[in-house]
């Protein structure tokens, strides 16, 4: 089989296409042929040197597929399910790759690998932060950053069907269209020089309730200068950069909250995992939330997929498609 496996971290060009042989499934643990792998800044974080990883590995954690071989002490999983996973390294940019059971989520019939692949990093993620991290209600104003790429436009969908009024920014004008369709009430410039005036003024001078931020370093003044008296910074990822260390004293401007969540810790059981997954898939296999697949790279050009993610010229979920 072929694997992307980096040997020493590093840009893009550490990315190795490989052949080797098949793994087998331990106990607790299926393989599974992958059909569509998801692309995440979190892999480029951990090609680059971001993430401290032991080298080599393969190259990504989410995907969706077919299971090929059961391993023993697997009672709910057989040859020929459907599945697909999130935050399992190792398991991504392959042909075969060994998922343990407790992190594989049934498939609907009515989803697609590819659409399966696109969404559940990123759907449980839209989740967690808007059910969970702070539960947006009706009347709310929300702020997303990066509101036209794979995530934020999860969280904008979620958020609206909440009944928020969501405000969303976006790199360029081209990508403005795409977070008014997923529901932004109206879309701002990251770039603006008065965002900050331009998010007050859309909310009566008050500031909004939330704001979810994945970029991190770029947009946390802005954030944090957005939020009404009492209001949350949801610092979710730094696909923009860290953030510099701050006073805590800032955060008594307003009576502010700060939270840095991560997924792992919301979908720490095998329940709560499942509980997410089937919401978000039957709101997808519904029709009710949007996947949005902004690219599709063979295995061969996965170096592409990181170039272009980092470029920031994509929008939506980029997927490495192992079978192409």
């Amino acid at each position: 089989m072929r694997s992307v496996v980096v040997h020493r971290q590093g840009g893009p060009e550490v990315l190795e296409l490989v052949e080797g042989p098949a793994p087998e499934p331990g106990p607790g643990q299926v393989r599974v042929a992958v059909a569509a792998a998801g692309v995440n800044f979190r892999d480029l974080q951990q090609r680059s040197g971001g993430y401290p990883a032991r080298t080599p590995f393969v190259m990504g954690a989410e995907g969706a597929g077919t299971v090929t071989a059961v391993g023993p002490e697997v009672d709910d999983l057989q040859v020929g399910n459907r599945v697909a996973w999130a935050m399992v390294d190792g398991a991504g940019y392959t042909e075969q790759a060994v998922v343990p059971a407790g992190r594989a989520v049934p498939v609907p019939d009515a989803i697609d690998d590819e659409t399966a692949a696109a969404v559940l990093l990123q759907g449980l993620t839209a989740h967690y932060l808007t059910r969970s991290t702070y539960a947006v209600r009706t009347g709310d104003d929300v702020l997303v950053h990066a509101a036209a790429g794979g995530t934020g436009l999860l969280v904008v969908q979620l958020a609206k069907r909440a009944g928020a009024r969501v405000i969303g920014t976006v790199s360029t004008p081209e990508k403005a269209p795409l977070a008014r369709e997923a529901g932004a009430d109206d879309v701002l410039l990251s770039s603006s020089g008065t965002l900050v005036d331009d998010v007050r003024e859309l909310t009566g001078g008050h500031g909004v309730h939330v704001v979810y931020d994945g970029v991190g370093g770029p947009t946390f003044e802005v954030s944090r200068r957005s939020l009404r008296r009492r209001g949350s910074l949801v610092l979710f990822g730094l696909a923009g950069g860290p953030v510099a260390p701050i006073d805590p004293s800032i955060l008594g401007r307003g009576s502010l909250f700060l939270t840095r969540p991560g997924l792992a810790d919301h979908v720490a059981t095998r329940e709560e995992l499942l509980d997410r997954a089937e919401e978000v898939l039957g709101w997808v296999a519904g029709g009710e939330l949007a996947v949005r697949i902004g690219g599709r790279y063979p295995l061969a050009e996965a170096r592409r997929a990181h170039e272009d993610l980092a470029s920031r010229r994509t929008t939506g979920k980029l997927l490495v498609l192992p079978g192409s």
